[in-house]
C-alpha cells in the first residue's frame, strides 16, 4: 500500500514538474486557458448557486431550531450562519461538489484523449502535452474556483437571510445586525486559503488519473471514479490540516 502511494505520488510530482516549460505558441495556450475558465466557471455556476442558497437556508433553520433559549439574542443566528458559511460550508462543501462535477470531466476528457491516442499524436508533433493539456486546467481552476467560493458564500448568506424572513424565524433587520457583529476578517482570508488549495486538488488529481489512463472506456470510467474519490478524501484531509495550522 505504501509503495503504491509513493509510486503515484512520484508520478504526480513528475507530471507537475514537466508542466513548467516555455509555451510553443502562447496564443494557443491562452486560448486553452480561457476555454478551461469558461468550462469550469460558467459550467459549474448553476449547481453552485442552487447548493449555496439551500445551504444558507438550511443552516439558518437548523441554527434557530437549536437556539431555543430566550437569553440568546436572535442576531446570534446570523453570526453563526455567517461564520459557518465562510469557514466551512462554502469552501469545503462546494469544492467537494466541484470535485465530482469538474474532476470527473477533467479525468474523462484526458482519459479519452489518451485512449484514442490524441495525446500520443501531440507528443509526436513535439508538443509538451502536460503543459498544453494539464497546466491550463490547473491554472484555470485556480482562477475560477475561488471566485465560485466567494459567490457561494454571498448567496448562502443571502439564502439564510431570506429563509429566516420567509419562515418568520427572524426579521431581515435583526439578521443584518447580526451579520455586522463580531466579524473576524481573517475568516474570509482563511476561506480563500482553502479555496485555492481545494482548486489545485480538484484539478490536478483528476488530471493525473486521466492523463495516465491505460485501456478503453471501462478504464476511463474507473479512472474518473477514482479521481473523484481521491480528490474528496484529499480535500477533507487538507481541510483538517489548514484548520489545525491557521485556526
Amino acid at each position: 500500500m505504501i509503495g503504491l502511494f509513493l509510486n503515484h505520488l512520484g508520478r504526480f510530482l513528475l507530471m507537475l514538474r514537466s508542466m513548467f516549460t516555455k509555451p510553443e505558441n502562447f496564443k494557443m495556450y491562452w486560448k486553452e486557458f480561457m476555454h478551461q475558465c469558461v468550462e469550469i466557471g460558467v459550467g459549474s455556476l448553476p449547481i453552485v448557486i442552487i447548493i449555496s442558497l439551500f445551504l444558507g437556508a438550511v443552516t439558518t433553520v437548523q441554527t434557530a431550531y437549536q437556539l431555543v433559549s430566550p437569553l440568546v439574542p436572535q442576531s446570534t443566528i446570523a453570526q453563526i450562519v455567517r461564520d459557518s458559511v465562510i469557514l466551512e460550508l462554502s469552501p469545503t462543501v462546494v469544492c467537494i461538489v466541484l470535485a465530482g462535477v469538474v474532476g470527473s470531466k477533467i479525468a474523462s476528457e484526458l482519459g479519452n484523449m489518451r485512449s484514442t491516442e490524441q495525446i500520443d499524436a501531440l507528443e509526436i508533433m513535439g508538443i509538451n502535452t502536460r503543459s498544453y493539456l494539464v497546466a491550463p486546467k490547473i491554472v484555470g481552476a485556480l482562477v475560477v474556483v475561488p471566485c465560485l467560493v466567494v459567490v457561494s458564500a454571498v448567496l448562502a448568506i443571502w439564502g439564510g437571510r431570506m429563509a429566516g424572513s420567509l419562515s418568520g424565524i427572524l426579521s431581515t433587520e435583526i439578521f443584518d445586525n447580526g451579520l455586522r457583529q463580531n466579524l473576524t476578517p481573517f475568516n474570509i482570508t482563511f476561506a480563500l486559503y482553502k479555496a485555492y488549495t481545494f482548486a489545485f486538488i480538484i484539478s490536478s488529481i483528476p488530471a493525473y488519473y486521466g492523463y495516465h489512463v491505460k485501456g478503453g472506456a471501462l478504464e476511463i470510467g474507473r479512472a474518473s471514479t477514482t479521481a473523484v474519490v481521491v480528490s474528496c478524501i484529499v480535500i477533507l484531509f487538507a481541510d483538517y490540516i489548514l484548520a489545525a495550522l491557521f485556526l
